[in-house]
């Protein structure tokens, strides 16, 4: 059953909303790599032992969801959201005072982490799904997650900024504070709780049922698979951009800016992967993105390594960065329904961050071990080609035109 919204909110002001909140969690999130080098030099640990502290949190990040999720399923997103957003603060205010390997994974790779998994994809998706026609669907998972792409154009080019003026610890105090307007933002787009209570009660087995359903299904299992090599993608370059930047001569700008402009063109990816998903079948649509990949990554390992190099790649990559996640939501919404999608959407983010946690941390050993990334890039490449193969076998009927809810 649908939950509806409550009167006087439309579905456009649900999706913008739902967008800020994603904006400002994602554009955190996704500074943390310009911190790297600063962190080393402040607390004198080993680049791979901050690599593995970020690590951490990209697993914590998909491994909450799923966990926020079940809770938004059964209660609602405002709870959720309010608590995310101050253990955010929470995390990222503490980080000045972390100087062991110990401390800095449990504020950046724990407590942020998680605050920022329970203001992200799966939460706000789920809501907004539950309170918008089938038909929409698609079209907001898009938008909601060029959301996400904006605020990392914004934030992380401010947040260099912030770094070359003020300092580190002053950059990091001012994400942990802006974390805090997610709030007002999740008064929004809250849905009926007394509804999903009296909801819940009654159905209260079929979340279980659906969940067991999902992981005995191969189309669920296939499209998790190619997720996966996503998040490796993801918080690799997130992560290790800056590295390789500097391993190329160019300053800190340059990967600054390299990293906003994939937010910047991951904001039209998301919104035409979103618009596709409604006229083609999103298994073909996942399959093409990670082709691409694979040909842009062996394309910048043959091109000089100039500035100009590292913009036009981010460009590239940033049409696909996270424009995944509409037609990965549009599958799940397809297979199973909206019913429990930020449940299974939240297990599909998990997997998503375990590669991604390996993305972060292996990259970190790569560069203490070789002093080079040359074969993190390598992987990349079969990563994605893999990612091909396993979309292809997903069950998705042929697209038609239908704005019947499941």
């Amino acid at each position: 059953m649908q939950v509806k919204p409550i009167p006087g909110r439309g579905p456009w002001l649900l999706m913008i909303c739902a967008a800020l909140i994603m904006s400002i969690t994602m554009g955190a999130r996704q500074s943390t790599g310009l911190f790297v080098s600063s962190l080393v030099q402040s607390t004198g640990l080993s680049l791979a032992s901050i690599s593995f502290a970020l690590a951490v949190g990209q697993l914590i990040w998909g491994v909450t969801q799923p966990i926020f999720g079940i809770i938004a399923d059964k209660w609602g997103s405002f709870q959720v959201l309010v608590f995310g957003a101050l253990l955010m603060a929470i995390g990222m205010g503490l980080t000045p005072y972390a100087t062991s390997e110990w401390a800095l994974t449990l504020m950046l790779g724990v407590i942020s982490a998680a605050g920022a998994g329970a203001g992200s994809f799966a939460i706000l998706i789920g809501a907004t799904a539950d309170q918008l026609p089938q038909n929409r669907r698609s079209f907001a998972s898009g938008f909601i997650n060029a959301g996400g792409s904006l605020g990392q154009f914004i934030f992380v080019p401010l947040t260099q900024i912030i770094i070359g003026t003020f300092g580190w610890v002053v950059a990091m105090v001012t994400l942990a504070a802006t974390s805090l307007f997610t709030i007002p933002l999740a008064w929004t787009i809250r849905g009926n709780a007394e509804l999903r209570k009296t909801e819940t009660a009654h159905s209260s087995p079929g979340m279980y049922q659906q969940v067991i359903q999902a992981l005995r299904d191969p189309s669920y299992l296939y499209l998790n698979l190619g997720f996966f090599t996503c998040g490796f993608h993801v918080a690799f370059l997130v992560t290790h951009l800056p590295g390789e930047v500097a391993l190329c001569g160019h300053s800190a700008v340059v990967s600054a800016t390299s990293i906003g402009i994939i937010g910047l063109f991951n904001i039209a990816g998301s919104l035409l992967a979103g618009s596709l998903g409604n006229r083609y079948r999103m298994k073909y649509i996942l399959a093409v993105m990670y082709e691409s990949r694979a040909i842009m990554i062996g394309l910048y390992l043959l091109a000089p390594k100039t500035e100009i190099t590292f913009y036009i790649f981010a460009a590239a990559m940033g049409v696909t960065w996270l424009a995944t996640v509409p037609p990965t939501v549009g599958l799940i919404g397809k297979l199973f329904g909206s019913r429990y999608l930020a449940t299974l959407f939240g297990l599909t983010i998990m997997i998503h961050q375990v590669g991604g946690f390996l993305g972060a941390w292996l990259g970190g050993v790569a560069m203490d071990h070789y002093g080079n990334y040359m074969w993190m890039w390598y992987v990349d490449i079969i990563l994605a080609l893999l990612a091909v193969i396993v979309n292809l076998p997903i069950r998705e009927e042929v697209v038609v035109t239908d704005v019947r809810n499941h």
